[in-house]
């Protein structure tokens, strides 16, 4: 068949291309236990309103909860009736059980508000989800630390070895950025969790029901406060996948130094248990780095979207969800991936010793210790560049430099500077609240410990 005699037939019959056109029941079913929920609460509320009688209510929740048990426990349940979305799915198999009965469920609200309902009620709980498994990925990344805890490795500047840390301090820097992205996550979510039950088409509804009440019922925290707002509002859309960007970008970045610091020729990690014998871990460490670009693909489809809709309901916005969707399901594998990974990391300790003892890490603290001896920053910086180059020359580090040579460019240099040079003066050092000393990193790691400990 040409590509021609294939249009010709799709005009044919154009009331089915349309249907399919529009059908969004092929990814808005996985609203269906969050849109059975609104049912029901929005029928206690419709009997409340004198709307339904008791024998009508019962019968309609009845039947809701018939339709959930059933949906969990026939695998073919959904591919009968047809049906564009998933609320006239429901419906549909409402009446299949009550009759007409089941028709009045849709009294004073529209499509539109019963299902931005859902699509908040759903999107609610996947946030929490991605929470929890953000904090299981901190609470992998703490115990990668925890486990070599005294193990060091150069810390990079301009893409060079600069200084030495923990192990456990690189660790702990991840923590802290899943501790923003989760904060991030928790106010997204207070903003989603508010009810557009009640806006209807866009002005309201005429109806006496107590949009409170159904709050209350489905666990919001309030209602929206204009239902025309309401029904054109998808901020919340945008600033769910905005803080899921971030948090991609940071599992990014893990992956990224973890595929660097497994390579051969850097040495620096392995992984153990079922990763020990494989270089797969590579290959989903690079799809973690690159499903990054999806959710940056999500975001600017919102943002493009909206960014010229006017006021109102349109069905431009059913993009939305499908936008949405696609960032959760990533996220959420992403995350399992890094988990994974991070559980079954291990430094291997004398490549990492080498790498901080050699190319001349500490000359900052040569720097640091002719500033502390009120040498100027300008003077001690020439200074050590002087040292170093002179080191360079004889193939020696700076720690094999004996103190006449030292004092040949500074006479601020005495004998104390062996010690100042040392690895572990160094980490000592820097023991300032978020520093990499050892003592201020071990504390860094219980209170992580802690805090984890209580929201569990």
């Amino acid at each position: 068949m040409t590509i021609s005699e294939k249009y010709q037939n799709r005009n044919a019959d154009v009331d089915g291309f349309l249907n399919k056109f529009g059908n969004t029941f092929d990814f808005d079913r996985r609203l269906f236990a969050a849109a059975v929920a609104v049912n029901i609460a929005y029928c206690d509320a419709l009997f409340h309103a004198g709307v339904l009688t008791r024998l009508e209510s019962e019968r309609i929740k009845n039947g809701l909860q018939t339709i959930l048990k059933r949906a969990a426990f026939y695998q073919d349940y959904f591919e009968e009736p047809a049906a564009t979305d998933v609320h006239s799915f429901i419906e549909v198999r409402l009446v299949q059980l009550i009759g007409e009965t089941g028709e009045k469920i849709s009294i004073g609200r529209s499509r539109e508000d019963q299902s931005n309902t859902a699509f908040r009620l759903w999107l609610r709980q996947e946030i929490e989800e991605i929470s929890g498994g953000a904090r299981a990925l901190q609470t992998a990344v703490v115990g990668a630390g925890e486990r070599q805890k005294e193990a060091v490795l150069p810390a990079y500047a301009h893409s060079r070895k600069a200084q030495p840390i923990l192990w456990a301090h690189w660790c702990l820097a991840y923590y802290e950025m899943l501790v923003r992205d989760r904060e991030r996550l928790d106010e997204v979510w207070r903003r989603v969790n508010v009810m557009p039950l009640g806006a209807a088409d866009l002005t309201g509804t005429s109806f006496e029901i107590d949009r409170e009440q159904i709050a209350a019922a489905l666990g919001f925290e309030g209602i929206t406060a204009n239902s025309l707002d309401a029904a054109a509002d998808a901020d919340f859309a945008v600033e769910t996948v905005g803080a899921l960007a971030l948090l991609m970008i940071h599992l990014s970045r893990l992956a990224e130094d973890l595929i660097l610091y497994s390579a051969p020729e850097i040495g620096f990690v392995r992984l153990s248990g079922e990763f020990s014998q494989s270089i797969r871990h590579q290959e989903f460490l690079e799809l973690v780095r690159g499903k990054t670009v999806e959710i940056f693909g999500h975001q600017t489809a919102l943002c493009s979207l909206l960014k010229s809709l006017p006021l109102g309901v349109h069905k431009d916005l059913q993009a939305v969800k499908k936008t949405v969707f696609g960032a959760v399901d990533t996220v959420k594998s992403c995350l399992q991936i890094m988990i994974m990974v991070s559980e079954n990391v291990r430094v291997d300790e004398t490549v990492t010793l080498a790498a901080v003892t050699s190319d001349y890490l500490n000359a900052a603290e040569l720097t640091d210790y002719l500033v502390q001896r009120n040498v100027s920053l300008k003077a001690a910086r020439k200074s050590v560049g002087e040292i170093v180059a002179y080191a360079v020359s004889l193939n020696k580090k700076l720690d094999d430099l004996s103190l006449e040579e030292f004092q040949k460019f500074s006479g601020f240099i005495s004998a104390d500077i062996f010690r100042a040079l040392s690895l572990e003066q160094s980490l000592a050092s820097k023991n300032q609240f978020g520093g990499t000393a050892p003592e201020r990193v071990f504390e860094a790691l219980e209170m992580a410990k802690e805090n984890l400990q209580r929201e569990g």
